[in-house]
């Protein structure tokens, strides 16, 4: 079982749209078991397979520290029918994530996440047409205000894509906010990479705006333009798979503590 997610993604990559492109090519396996369920752990609740421990890639038990995530990856690997699809396991391989990768150097982690900070999505503004730039403004000012009145964060917008240095204290101030456990740390990772925007899910993390607002402000240039030109299957696809691996870490900050 460990094998399954050793071929598809490697040692559990963060990014879920490399694990997405590298599982294109990897052969399924096929279901193996008849049950999955959980176990209580001394770290927390583990995952089994007939009874049988599941391990990750890094031959580390699967499990959480919370049951209902391990309930929800107990139930991924259930759902799977005549062949095992890891793609459609999205908990599972954030969890492959936080156990084989982050929880061994969190503060590392977190430095990735800082480096968002800079030159986040939220900054850079389009200059034209007005419709782009108000709906801009519609998704993304509410969460810039947030960080300047709760955290006190004050950063500077740009038009176009030039990088415009940011206020050392503002960066500071959202360093200080990020979370500090593996699991959180690892689900808002998650989210910073599929967004563009460490902001984002610094205010998701943070409760300042909800998932469906968070995952709408992340697209407002992509579906501009999709209204504008229209969408191909290909985009449509990709942008489903996405969503399913911002859910599950969406679910992971729900559940653990930061």
């Amino acid at each position: 079982m460990r094998e399954l997610f050793d071929e598809a993604y490697g040692h559990s990559p963060l990014d879920p749209r490399e694990a997405s492109r590298k599982s294109s090519t990897t052969p399924l396996r096929k279901r193996f078991y008849e049950s999955a369920g959980v176990a209580e752990t001394a770290d927390g609740f583990g995952v089994v397979l007939d009874g049988k421990a599941v391990r990750t890639p890094g031959k580390r038990l699967l499990g959480a520290p919370v049951r209902e995530l391990a309930e929800v990856m107990a139930a991924e690997w259930a759902a799977q029918v005549d062949v095992i699809d890891p793609l459609s396991m999205p908990v599972t391989r954030l969890a492959n994530s936080t156990i084989d990768g982050v929880a061994d150097d969190v503060a590392a982690v977190r430095d990735d996440i800082v480096k968002y900070f800079d030159t986040d999505l939220l900054f850079y503004r389009a200059s034209f047409p007005e419709q782009l730039i108000a709906r801009q403004a519609e998704h993304w000012n509410p969460v810039l205000r947030w960080t300047a009145d709760d955290l006190g964060a004050h950063f500077i917008l740009a038009e176009g894509v030039m990088h415009v240095k940011q206020p050392e204290p503002a960066l500071q101030a959202v360093r200080q906010a990020l979370p500090e456990t593996p699991w959180a740390v690892a689900a808002m990772h998650v989210v910073t990479t599929i967004t563009g925007s460490a902001l984002l899910a610094l205010a998701l993390y943070r409760k300042a705006r909800t998932a469906d607002q968070v995952w709408t402000a992340a697209h407002v240039d992509e579906d501009w333009n999709s209204q504008q030109w229209g969408a191909d299957d290909e985009v449509v696809q990709r942008r489903a798979q996405r969503r399913r691996d911002f859910d599950a870490a969406v679910r992971v900050l729900a559940a653990v503590p930061g």
